[in-house]
This record gives C-alpha cells, structure tokens and sequence, in this order.
C-alpha cells in the first residue's frame, strides 16, 4: 500500500470519528497524521452541519492552530472540570485496548487530557495494532535535575534506555524535560512497569496509556474500517 492509499484510509477512519462528536461537548483533540484528517472532518461538520462545541482542548500546538484555522475555539485543560470525549491516535494498540503513546513527546498533556475524559477513541491503521504491547519504544518523560540517575537506574533494570534525541541535542518536551526511551520489547508486565514507573522519584510521566481507551477506529489495508469497543 502506497502512502496516498493508507493516506485514503486514515481519512476514512478520521470521518467515522468525527462522526461521533455532538453539539453541546466539551472535545479533547490529540496530535498526529490521522487526527490531522479527523480535524478537517470535524471542521467541514462545523461548517456544513452547524456542529458547536462547548468546549474544547488540544494535546499539541499544531492540532490548535489547525483547529483554530477551522474556526474552532481552543481553550486550556486547566478552565474546565472534564472532556466528555477525546479522539486521539496511539503509537501501538494490544488486543486489551492498552497502547504507547508519546511518539512525538507530548505523552505529558495526552495523559493528563486522557485521565480527564469520559470517553477515549483512538483512530489508528492497522500497522499500530498488536498482540501485546510490542514494536516501539516507551517513553518516559524525566527532570533534568535527576535524569542521569534515572537512565542509571533503567539500565541497571534491563529497561535498556535510550536518550531521545533532536538535531544531535537532547530533546526537549513542552515542560522542559527530557525524554527517556525505553526499549525492552516487548513489555512483560504493562501494569508492573507502570507502577514502577509511577513510583520513581524524578520521573514526570511515561507514555503507558493502561485500561484508558474505550473504542479503536482502525483503518485496514483492505480498505475497511473496523470500530472496535472496549468490552
């Protein structure tokens, strides 16, 4: 499949998406090449249909400024109380609808939008998609003032950590930390890792997204698109 056939698919998928958003809701809005699609969508909906959101929050600057080019009012996480729905991507999706996120390093605000909302959908083609979660690096964003002892700490653990790197630089997140990727493969314990995670001084958030998401818009190579819910 070339890049403007998965291309078609991802759209397909990012309208049945926005299909799903009504008036009156408040919306968390991710980041990536399928939400991209689902932002037009929702957008050519605002425009045909009349759609009015309450509200809405984003979990990346480029997502902002593509909604606001559609008209769309992009408000901060911190001036409501909940989202009533967030569609986002996932950079890998298990069978048990568990996923890693934080490919493009904003795993922070993704989590902090995610925990906040009633109703999460991922929109993914079915390269992300996989038995256990497997096939990409974990990321773990950490403070600069105790990173070196963290990286110290995930080698000593087999976590096989990597700097993420930019321009031949460490890369900085929104927050001004650094990212750590972890590189076992694939995860034995999800939860295990997680609470390890959760518990180490120093840590500020990593991209394990566990028992979060409730409904997955794949786009298949055969060109169908499969709505999965959560059981």
């Amino acid at each position: 499949m070339n890049k403007q056939e998965q291309d078609e698919l991802k759209k397909e998928a990012a309208i049945k998406a926005a299909g799903m958003v009504k008036s009156g809701m408040i919306l968390g809005v991710g980041t990536g090449s399928t939400v991209a699609f689902f932002i037009d969508a929702l957008g050519k909906r605002r425009k045909e249909d009349g759609l009015k959101l309450k509200a809405m929050v984003t979990t990346s600057s480029r997502s902002k400024k593509q909604l606001e080019s559609w008209g769309f009012k992009v408000g901060k996480l911190s001036d409501i109380d909940h989202v009533d729905l967030t569609i986002d991507g996932s950079d890998r999706v298990a069978d048990n609808f568990d996923g890693i996120k934080g490919g493009g390093g904003a795993l922070t605000l993704e989590k902090n939008v995610a925990i906040n909302s009633n109703k999460i959908i991922w929109i993914v083609d079915e390269s992300k998609l996989v038995h256990r979660l497997s096939g990409f690096p974990l990321p773990v964003e950490v403070l600069p003032i105790s990173c070196e002892q963290n990286f110290r700490r995930f080698q000593a653990e087999g976590l096989k950590p990597q700097w993420r790197m930019d321009n031949g630089k460490r890369f900085v997140t929104h927050y001004g930390n650094y990212i750590i990727d972890l590189a076992v493969d694939p995860i034995p314990v999800p939860h295990g890792l997680a609470d390890y995670l959760d518990h180490t001084v120093g840590v500020v958030e990593h991209g394990l997204f566990l028992g979060m998401c409730d409904e997955v818009i794949i786009a298949h190579s055969n060109g169908k698109i499969e709505d999965k819910k959560k059981n």
